[in-house]
């Protein structure tokens, strides 16, 4: 399957590569609202081929003309697939230099990202006002707190401040999303490896950063996720049992 998957996914991306290359040269922000269309389109048809579900839960709840913060958990490549088309509204997500420098992929890559090089201080600065301007201009941020793909047994790693920071500074909220099963199709041990299983994307409640400190914030969004993973995982058990 991590073959047909591979093929799919190339063949595809062959397809949108002109009209990425044209949307490329629109002026923000009808840039990126172009590229999430494109990019909502391709994801769509990849997942049907793969033969992976996508299932997303509270999504129509954010069909406002508000834009937020939304955070994700990460144990997988597939996460950014899954999650980029899957927030209700155009949106960015911030992600590693590294990956536009791939060919073709690369281009799509980082018209829909807002781009950082972890090792440079000074990207990290440009990194952070770029998120700002993107909020500013009316369009959602995703955001993996993690920092990088959850390699523990625990449901999440320790949370990094720079999304917490934004929505303090910016006084948007924080929507919590939460991804299941997307290491099932790609775990994080297998190099070669692609399952058709269903994935999940849950939109929680929306946490409102007024008045709150980075650290207060930051723990309150951890210890929701968190809770809500557990819980999400109990109660499949229980009906998997029946």
């Amino acid at each position: 399957m991590a073959l047909w998957a591979i093929i799919i996914f190339v063949i595809t991306m062959l397809f949108i590569i002109i009209p990425v290359w044209i949307v490329s040269s629109y002026p923000e922000p009808k840039r990126t609202i172009g590229i999430f269309n494109i990019f909502n389109l391709w994801m769509k048809v990849f997942f049907v081929m793969a033969g992976v579900r996508r299932i997303f839960r509270g999504r129509k709840e954010f069909a406002t003309n508000d834009n937020f913060i939304f955070i994700c958990n990460h144990s997988s490549y597939l996460d950014v697939a899954l999650a980029s088309p899957g927030i209700p509204g155009p949106n960015k997500t911030i992600a590693k230099i590294e990956m536009s420098r791939l060919p073709f992929f690369g281009m799509i890559y980082k018209s829909g990202s807002v781009l950082v090089d972890r090792k440079n201080e000074q990207s990290r600065q440009r990194s952070y006002g770029k998120m700002k301007e993107v909020l500013s201009m009316g369009l959602h941020m995703c955001i993996y707190p993690e920092g990088t793909r959850n390699k523990t047994a625990q449901p999440l790693q320790r949370f990094h401040d720079g999304a917490f920071r934004l929505a303090v500074d910016t006084e948007k909220k924080i929507v919590p999303a939460v991804i299941f099963y997307t290491s099932t199709v790609m775990p994080r041990n297998k190099t070669f490896y692609f399952w058709p299983h269903k994935v999940e994307m849950h939109f929680l409640t929306p946490i409102t950063s007024t008045g709150k400190t980075i650290e207060a914030l930051r723990e309150e969004s951890f210890d929701v996720m968190k809770e809500y993973i557990i819980n999400h995982h109990k109660n499949t058990k229980k009906i998997s049992k029946y």
